[in-house]
């Protein structure tokens, strides 16, 4: 192991603590800007690389020493920020490609794949890491680490790798000309059996994102 990973791994806390808030900062931030655009063409890269970003902080977080909080129990920080517009806002923008397939564990032998939404994951995401940052911007630097720390193992680590294969999936679909395989009505709030639901998720990613995105299918 290099001495430049060994230093990244055990850097002051205080330091770590600064590198990290600047990149969930930053995630927060470009996720509220991206949910107020119009069409889906203008979100998917964006969002592509805002979760990839997120990510890098989150394996940081993930290869750093255990964090340990300075009081047993958690301060209360009073109400959580509404995430549900948010939310909404990506449910109509990303409609119908927001919904995906996900195994929660690839560790857990045989599981089915589950319904997910992108929509839901990124409001997920913000809450998760605006709970942690809270704590930072009121002085609690180590109870910030140890939340953003405990919440990427448990939570939101696993939300935003599924999310960027979900998001990875969809770019590389429409760049190696692939339409999306039958989905049998797979949706977190639809009966199985909407047999459109593929189709129109495939006409939507050619028709409205490749196109304006430059993107042309491999003859």
């Amino acid at each position: 192991m290099s001495d430049a990973t060994l230093n990244s791994v055990t850097q002051d806390p205080g330091d770590f603590a600064v590198q990290i808030a600047d990149q969930i900062k930053t995630f927060i931030v470009a996720v509220a800007e991206v949910s107020k655009v119009e069409e889906p063409e203008e979100a998917v890269p964006v969002l592509l690389l805002q979760v990839s970003q997120l990510l890098l902080a989150g394996g940081r977080l993930g290869a750093y020493e255990d964090v340990l909080p300075d009081e047993r129990y958690e301060p209360d920080l009073g109400a959580e920020p509404d995430a549900d517009g948010l939310r909404e806002r990506f449910a109509a923008l990303l409609e119908p490609i927001d919904v995906y397939s996900e195994v929660f564990d690839p560790y857990e032998p045989r599981k089915a794949p589950v319904p997910h939404r992108i929509s839901d994951d990124l409001a997920d995401l913000v809450t998760d890491l605006g709970h942690g940052l809270a704590h930072y911007e009121a002085g609690r630097t180590a109870e910030a680490l140890w939340w953003w720390q405990f919440s990427y193992f448990s939570n939101w680590g696993s939300t935003a790798s599924a999310t960027l294969r979900a998001l990875q999936s969809l770019v590389a679909h429409i760049r190696l000309g692939q339409p999306l395989e039958e989905l049998d009505g797979l949706d977190t709030d639809q009966d199985p059996g909407e047999e459109n639901l593929a189709e129109e998720a495939g006409r939507v990613m050619l028709q409205e994102i490749a196109g304006p995105l430059g993107l042309r299918p491999v003859k």
